[in-house]
C-alpha cells in the first residue's frame, strides 16, 4: 500500500505529460535545370495538427548548421518551414569571400533567382504529404541575401500568402515585375543599414506601382545583418541587435497571422 502511494501519483503524473517536443529535419532534395539542391524540412513532430508553411531563404552562407538552429526556433510548434539551398549541391561558402562568389551568379541574373525561388515555393507545396502544411497558409521569409530572394518570390507572382524580408536587399532588375505581386510583402530593415537603405526610394516607389498590400519598417539604430545572432562585432555594418531581432520577429508573426487570417 505503501509503495502504491508514490508509484500511483507518479504513473499519473506521466501519462499527463505532453508529448516531448522533437525539431525533425528531414533532407529534401530536387533537380533543377541539371543543378540537384539539397534543402531542410523542418518542424516539430510533438504536434500532428497542421500549420502553416514556411520557405526560408538564410542569408549568404547558406544552408549550414547555423541556418538549421535559427529555423528550429522559428518554426516552433507554429510552422513547417523549408530551409531552402538557393546554390546547389556542394556549394557551401565558408568565409565571406566564398559567400559573395555564391550570389553574385544570382544577383547577375535575377531571372534564376526568381527560377530557383518559384522551384523552392513548389516544393513547400509538394511536402505536404510528408509533413503536417496547411496548403491554404503558405509564406516565404529571408534573411539579408535571402530577404533579396523571397522578395524575388513575390514579384514573380507567386500565390505565398505573405513574404518578409530581414535586411534584405531591396533591389530589382525589373520594377514592372511589382505589378504580378499577389503576396502581402513586408520588409524590416536596418534604419543605419548603409548596404540596403540607399536602396529605398526606389524600392518604396516600386510598391506604390504594385496592387500587393505592402508595408517598409525601419528600425532605428540597425545596421544589417541585425538577426544574426553569430555577427557579434562590434562595429561595422553587420551586427546583430537584440532588441531588434525581437521586434522584427514579433512583426514577422503579426504579419503571417493576419495574411493567414484574410483566406
Amino acid at each position: 500500500m505503501r509503495l502504491a502511494r508514490f508509484v500511483l501519483p507518479l504513473l499519473a503524473l506521466f501519462v499527463a505529460t505532453p508529448a516531448l517536443a522533437k525539431m525533425v529535419v528531414k533532407p529534401v532534395d530536387w533537380t533543377l535545370d541539371g543543378t540537384t539542391f539539397k534543402s531542410m524540412l523542418i518542424y516539430d513532430d510533438a504536434a500532428k495538427a497542421k500549420r502553416p508553411g514556411l520557405v526560408m531563404v538564410p542569408n549568404w552562407y547558406g544552408v549550414g548548421d547555423t541556418a538549421v538552429e535559427k529555423a528550429k526556433k522559428i518554426a516552433g510548434k507554429e510552422y513547417v518551414i523549408l530551409l531552402t539551398d538557393m546554390y546547389g549541391e556542394g556549394v557551401r561558402p565558408k568565409n565571406d569571400d566564398e559567400a559573395k562568389a555564391a550570389i553574385g551568379p544570382l544577383y547577375g541574373n535575377r531571372a534564376l533567382m526568381r527560377k530557383r525561388i518559384d522551384k523552392a515555393f513548389e516544393q513547400l507545396k509538394a511536402n505536404a504529404t510528408n509533413a503536417p502544411i496547411d496548403q491554404a497558409r503558405l509564406a516565404a521569409i529571408g534573411f539579408c541575401f535571402g530577404g533579396s530572394a523571397v522578395l524575388d518570390l513575390a514579384r514573380s507572382g507567386s500565390d505565398a500568402k505573405a513574404v518578409i524580408s530581414f535586411h534584405g536587399g531591396l533591389g530589382t532588375d525589373d520594377p514592372t515585375l511589382a505589378k504580378s505581386i499577389k503576396a502581402r510583402v513586408l520588409a524590416i530593415n536596418g534604419a543605419d543599414d548603409s548596404a540596403t537603405m540607399p536602396d529605398v526610394p526606389k524600392f518604396t516607389e516600386e510598391m506604390r506601382g504594385s496592387p500587393a498590400d505592402w508595408q517598409f519598417v525601419e528600425i532605428g539604430h540597425a545596421v544589417h545583418c541585425f538577426t544574426e545572432t553569430e555577427a557579434t562585432g562590434k562595429t561595422g555594418n553587420c551586427r546583430y541587435d537584440a532588441k531588434a531581432a525581437a521586434r522584427s520577429y514579433a512583426m514577422m508573426h503579426a504579419w503571417l497571422a493576419e495574411s493567414f487570417a484574410k483566406n
